[in-house]
């Protein structure tokens, strides 16, 4: 194949590939194991360029560990229930399960076109029931075990998708698809007790080093362990009559003594007891369950609430406090109450200032506590009765001159017009308590709680117990049987699975499982009474928390078996960093079920982790009549750039006319910027596409697609390939004698293994990989340049193309299998040849290029013996000619010479 056409080189690569199974793989090695996950896609339809990065990453990485002597699992499957699946077959009159399977097919086929080394014997479909089951077998066990329940929650609900939203689903109050007003509803949800592992998901981030600390970071924030208090408030009708008492759990114990009054939900038990005697009381309940209860809607919200009547009676002063429902405290969160200081806190200070109330300081910087202090010293001097007030307001009033007042007064004002004081600092106002800080004043608080049993020292945490309940059909079926005599009854597991049907008519939002009698209409298997099968589904995390441990154990009668423990954990797993929170923490919390099972041996799913960003690329569009936006996909434009390459103007190619660009932004249909991976492969070739995903930007960096660069890569690739061809044409190819190797030949030869020595590094240690090609690239351009064709020349050209072939088949392995063959190697696949390893020997330098500085600015250079002396340097510098005319009219001060680096002369 002398001619470069890069789709017929990559089908014969990819028939040599599917020919020989190279790519699967089993536990019978005496390599080191390698396991190189990627995260798996959701079947939609066509792959993105999303996806042809984070697969060529993970594919870069496991050919070059299968290089460097590994055993390289690198598997492949199908994240295929979920809720688009849903909407796509309102919308094509279809059933999901037929759409899922029609765009598995289609998609597998793009994976393939791609080259990746994926072992496909491997592949599954969450969707399947043989994969399901295991679920299913699993949450059956956590009920016995105590670690599954249903209980009523109160969770964002969209009313034209007719489900439960995660909070991250929900943007601005709105159902992040339908776009629907989130409403509040109480439901019955089934749950896991994540929080029974938070602090051990907490503690094991600390035994992550290979996991990006932005990650880490958000996960720490989101358990968001705090310590505090859990103190008792007494409560009291309207009629001074004892009710059931208020528990607040707070990590500011220090500001006891500023709380003005109590807040709690709206789904709290005395607010709804309240509410039946209080019209107004029971129409704001109504009115609240309107929004949805995400922590970003709460904070932005305007506070609103209303006084139940209860109050709160203080536990240290006996003070008589209102209890108001208030509509930024949830009843999911904590214990659904708190205790509200104004001074110090942001949302209670909002909240105080629209309805009036009290606005306590309890808690002053170190600059106001002197000043307290200075003023209660005064006081005393001078014998004032009022100086047990130290800093109230009264006192302070008499000596509004003295500049200790005004720092005082200043404080107050700001605290009770502007904003709460949220620091951390000494306590005032605060009685027995006075002049102590944070740790003392909890300290002090804990013994006196604990010692009359109102309260105790407690951690608690940010993490809420997983819903993993979903009111929709295209997901697992909970294997629950609801019995109105026994209750929730795991169904047995022999019965299992639950199979959800597929052939069903799917024409509106109401679940066909739901809607359908046959279905679901069982006998409950404790009682042998008429019961009924639960017809919510799993949430689809579920499914994508224990994929990765599937893969090991194709075919198992279990979830998993012993060859579970070879595999895992996963040794290098990638996605993006969106999935940092809720399906990395999921992904962690779910090994540690199966761990606690033993079916696994570890403590965590993956060593480490690469978070690869997003693909971007220019976006364009004409504004419509009605003030929208007509966006343009790039494809359809004429673009217009200057001699930076930078877009200058943009015209319709339609028409010729100009459109408007409109920066650049990830790659998404909204704005129409998306680029078909399959079209640039047919146009470009699968490699190229490769190559340029790789080398545009790092992979933790933001990608900029740009077509011109593309062009580029494949002009590389064209020429790589009649280097190689044009050398496999001359007649022979000695072997390297380093003995009898010129200056030039010496030079190429240490070049390539100094390329060598980079590469490995990149991709194997930095997974830099765009350097790696850069380094490449540098080396074909000296091979070029060398045109020696003496047997030694040709010698050290032939081991120059040789390597290069290995260094770059991780990146473009069509094109290298194809001239690894050219090269003489026909019978022997590629990814079993060892990655090169750069001679120590070769990488001597017989000579070094010094920089020569005159007064610290580069004026040459000159290439000298590795051993020159520095008096020889120094007279070589002087004698480059660059250098010599800038120090025309000059006298030689000083020389600094730094052997192997620098000369640095001062003149003057």
């Amino acid at each position: 194949m002398r001619a470069f056409d890069p789709l017929a080189i990559e089908a014969a690569a990819q028939g040599y590939w599917d020919d020989s199974r190279a790519f699967e793989v089993d536990e019978r090695s005496d390599k080191p194991k390698y396991y190189c996950l990627s995260m798996l896609p959701y079947p939609s339809g066509a792959l993105h360029m999303g996806h042809v990065r984070n697969y060529t990453i993970g594919d870069v990485i496991s050919r070059y560990k299968r290089m460097t002597g590994h055993n390289v699992l690198q598997p492949m499957g199908w994240d295929a229930f979920g809720l688009p699946a849903e909407n796509a077959a309102i919308k094509n009159k279809t059933a999901p399960a037929k759409w899922t399977y029609a765009n598995i097919a289609h998609m597998k086929a793009q994976l393939k076109q791609m080259g990746y080394a994926i072992d496909w014997s491997r592949e599954f479909a969450t969707c399947q029931p043989s994969y399901y089951v295991h679920e299913q077998r699993m949450f059956v066990r956590l009920m016995k075990k105590g670690l599954a329940y249903r209980k009523n929650s109160v969770v964002n609900w969209d009313p034209v998708d007719q489900t439960v939203l995660a909070n991250e689903q929900v943007v601005d109050g709105r159902g992040w698809r339908t776009g629907a007003l989130v409403e509040k509803r109480e439901i019955p949800q089934w749950f896991l007790k994540i929080t029974d592992y938070a602090q051990e998901l907490l503690d094991g981030l600390d035994a992550l080093p290979g996991w990006p600390d932005a990650v880490k970071t958000m996960q720490r924030n989101w358990i968001g362990r705090s310590e505090g208090l859990e103190i008792r408030f007494d409560v009291r009708d309207e009629g001074g009559n004892a009710v059931a008492p208020l528990s607040v759990f707070t990590t500011r114990p220090d500001t006891l003594m500023g709380v003005t009054f109590v807040s709690i939900a709206g789904e709290h038990p005395l607010a709804v007891a309240a509410a039946q005697k209080d019209a107004e009381l029971a129409e704001f309940l109504a009115d609240l369950k309107k929004g949805g209860v995400t922590e970003a809607e709460l904070e932005t919200q305007e506070k609103r609430g209303r006084d139940t009547g209860l109050r709160a009676i203080h536990p240290i002063t006996g003070e008589e406090l209102p209890v108001f429902v208030a509509n930024f405290v949830l009843m999911n969160y904590g214990t659904g109450a708190v205790m509200a200081v104004p001074a110090h806190d942001q949302r209670d200070w909002e909240f105080a200032q629209r309805y009036a109330l009290p606005i306590r300081m309890v808690i002053v910087p170190a600059q106001v506590r002197d000043a307290l202090a200075e003023i209660g010293q005064h006081l005393a001097r001078h014998d004032d009765p009022m100086r047990s007030a130290l800093g109230g307001a009264g006192a302070v009033d008499v000596y509004d001159t003295t500049a200790a007042v005004q720092v005082v007064e200043e404080f107050q004002r700001r605290i009770a017009e502007e904003s709460a004081y949220t620091e951390r600092g000494w306590l005032v106002n605060s009685g027995e308590f006075d002049g102590m800080e944070f740790q003392q004043a909890l300290d002090a608080l804990a013994t006196r709680f604990e010692g009359d049993g109102s309260g105790q020292r407690r951690v608690n945490f940010r993490l809420r117990d997983w819903g993993v309940s979903r009111q929709r059909y295209w997901g697992c079926p909970i294997p629950v049987i609801l019995c109105s005599k026994c209750g929730d009854v795991p169904v047995p597991e022999d019965q299992l699975p639950v199979v959800l049907p597929e052939d069903v008519a799917f024409s509106g939002v109401a679940s066909p499982i739901k809607s359908d009698p046959t279905w679901r209409q069982t006998t409950c298997p404790q009682c042998g009474g008429a019961a009924e099968r639960e017809t919510d589904t799993f949430d689809t995390f579920m499914e994508s928390s224990w994929y990765y441990a599937r893969y090991t154990s194709p075919g198992a009668e279990q979830q998993v078996d012993e060859r579970a423990k070879y595999w895992t954990p996963v040794d290098q797993y990638i996605g993006g960093i969106e999935h940092a929170i809720l399906h990395l923490l999921y992904f962690r919390f779910y090994h540690k079920l199966m761990r606690d099972q033993g079916l696994v041996g570890s403590d965590e799913p993956a060593i480490n982790l690469l978070t690869q960003g997003m693909v971007i690329a220019e976006t364009f569009y004409r504004d419509n009549a009605d003030g929208s936006k007509d966006w343009i996909n790039p494809a359809d434009v004429e673009v217009i750039r200057d001699e930076r390459g930078r877009i200058t103007g943009a015209t319709l190619k339609a028409d010729g006319k100009p459109v408007v660009i409109g920066g650049t932004e990830k790659m998404s249909k909204s704005k129409n910027n998306g680029v078909d991976p399959q079209l640039m492969v047919g146009k470009y070739g699968a490699d190229t596409v490769r190559l340029f995903s790789m080398f545009a930007a790092p992979p933790e960096q933001s990608l900029e697609w740009n077509e011109a660069g593309v062009e580029g890569m494949s002009r590389f690739l064209r020429r790589f390939w009649r280097e190689v061809l044009e050398h496999v044409s001359q007649p022979d190819h000695p072997e390297v004698d380093a003995a009898q190797l010129d200056a030039a030949q010496k030079t190429l030869r240490r070049q390539l293994h100094e390329t060598i020595q980079k590469v490995g590094d990149d991709y194997g240690r930095r997974h830099s990989f765009n350097t790696a090609i850069a380094a490449l690239m540098e080396l074909l351009n000296h091979v070029s340049k060398f045109d020696d064709m003496s047997d030694q020349g040709r010698a050290v050209r032939h081991e120059a193309l040789q390597a290069m072939v290995l260094l770059l088949n991780p990146v473009t392995p069509h094109v290298c299998h194809a001239l690894w063959q050219a090269l003489g190697h026909a019978e022997t696949l590629l990814e079993d040849v060892p990655f090169p390893v750069a001679d120590p020997a070769a990488l001597v330098r017989d000579a070094v290029t010094l920089a020569v500085q005159v007064n610290g600015k580069l004026r040459g250079t000159i290439d000298v013996p590795v051993s020159i002396s520095k008096e020889d340097a120094e007279r070589l510098a002087l004698a480059e000619p660059n250098v010599a005319k800038f120090m025309e009219g000059l006298t030689v001060r000083k020389v600094i010479v730094v052997p192997g680096k620098i000369v640095n002369i001062v003149a003057g």
